[in-house]
């Protein structure tokens, strides 16, 4: 591989694109199922709060309770049902934009509840107004708090980009893998060239911005990279093992989320161990679930690995992306650690 051909691969990022990225409009995302048992839970939270003020004791509170859920609990159905229909349209505003456009949903959600209630004959005089009213305040709640959920993504993955922009340019990564190359340059070229490829790519993927996910099958593309690189460095200490189902190609991770626990793997395996380690990642589809697992075998004395920075970090970038609907657990029993991920599928 020539020098130009690895310097084109730093010539791919362009300055205009990362400004399009940080100015991109705030994710208006109501489609979770944590969104949605939230949104929920705080309404009736909201309108237990308010039956209490017209209740004088708790079988008159259960009453206003049950009358003000038959008018709350079908419009905030309605709302997120919309709002998560709408999500890529409404995530084409600003975020007051998004704030006037939930506003505008609210008050169609109350005035709907109120309606139904009315046609059911149950309001003597039906409240269009408050009705209009507090679908709009409570609209404007869950709005901003959807917003804050949207930024808090960026501040994850802007750290998990540095994170592993700095663990790839670290010295001894390069020094070792620009040793192998040379190694190999004049008794196996190809073997080398192919090194240098591996070695560009994860550059690659370290610097641009890849968006808020990625496909599984592009993750385990990267980490294989990675582990190829290792393997030159490693030889016969480092086993590595895949277990792949191809159903579950398509689940969708954070960017560079599997690439660092397969790191984990190799720096607390088979590094400090004289005879190697075996790593293993495995992917399964089972139902509307995938479980990824990355296990290896750690040294006889030895704790668990590091201080879990990187374990931390694709916990909670895991859960910025599936909410209630991701899974990370991680652990070592009998000389073996594995990280345990589930993702919907």
């Amino acid at each position: 591989m020539k020098d130009a051909e690895i310097l084109s691969t730093f010539l791919e990022l362009d300055p205009a694109a990362h400004k399009a990225a940080e100015a991109a409009p705030l994710v208006f995302d109501a489609c979770h199922i944590g969104v949605v048992l939230r949104a929920v839970l705080f309404v009736q939270l909201v309108m237990g709060v308010g039956a209490m003020f017209a209740a004088a004791s708790v079988p008159n509170w259960l009453i206003h309770m049950a009358l003000l859920t038959g008018v709350a609990l079908p419009a905030t159905l309605v709302w997120l049902i919309v709002a998560c229909g709408l999500k890529n349209l409404l995530a084409r505003l600003s975020a007051q934009g998004q704030l006037l456009a939930g506003l505008a949903l609210g008050a169609g959600a109350g005035l709907s509840g109120c309606a139904v209630l009315s046609l059911a004959g149950m309001l003597e005089q039906a409240p269009w107004l408050a009705s209009a009213s507090a679908g709009m305040l409570l609209a404007a709640a869950l709005v901003l708090a959807l917003q804050m959920r949207a930024k808090g993504r960026a501040p994850a993955a802007t750290a998990a980009r540095l994170s592993e922009l700095q663990s790839r340019i670290r010295p001894h990564f390069l020094f070792n893998t620009l040793n192998s190359a040379i190694a190999l340059v004049r008794a196996e070229p190809a073997k080398a060239e192919s090194l240098l490829e591996d070695l560009s790519d994860l550059f690659r993927h370290a610097l641009v911005d890849q968006g808020d996910a990625v496909t599984l099958e592009q993750e385990v593309t990267l980490a294989r990279r990675y582990l190829a690189i290792e393997q030159v460095r490693f030889g016969a200490r480092l086993q590595l093992e895949w277990a792949l189902d191809p159903r579950a190609g398509q689940a969708r991770l954070p960017p560079l989320l599997l690439q660092p626990l397969v790191e984990n793997a190799v720096r607390h395996g088979v590094e400090p161990s004289e005879t190697g380690a075996m790593v293993r990642v495995s992917t399964q589809c089972r139902g509307s679930v995938v479980v990824i697992k990355v296990t290896n075998t750690v040294p006889a004395g030895s704790g668990a690995p590091g201080h879990g920075v990187a374990l931390d970090n694709a916990r909670d970038r895991l859960r910025l992306l599936h909410d209630v609907q991701g899974r990370f657990q991680s652990g070592l029993v009998d000389g073996v650690f594995q990280v345990r991920m589930e993702v919907p599928l």
